[in-house]
């Protein structure tokens, strides 16, 4: 076992966020929530910048459906 990783004594790491007590997970999401400004929240304030984000990642991961379709059945 690697140095300094304490365990339970099922063998499972007491270390990363999902062991965390609940309260502590809550405080730490509240913080990542409040991180940024509003003004800052480009999504936020432009619904489509978002939309056209989506569609750039939805094409990076599954490609182009559009070009990968075969031709229509006659």
């Amino acid at each position: 076992m690697a140095e300094g990783q304490t365990t339970r004594g099922s063998g499972v790491s007491k270390r990363g966020f999902a062991s965390m007590d609940p309260e502590r997970q809550r405080e730490i999401a509240r913080k990542g929530g409040a991180s940024v400004p509003s003004e800052k929240r480009s999504f936020s304030q432009d619904r489509g910048l978002a939309a056209q984000a989506g569609r750039k990642g939805g094409e990076a991961s599954h490609g182009s459906r559009k070009d990968d379709a075969p031709p229509p059945a006659e």
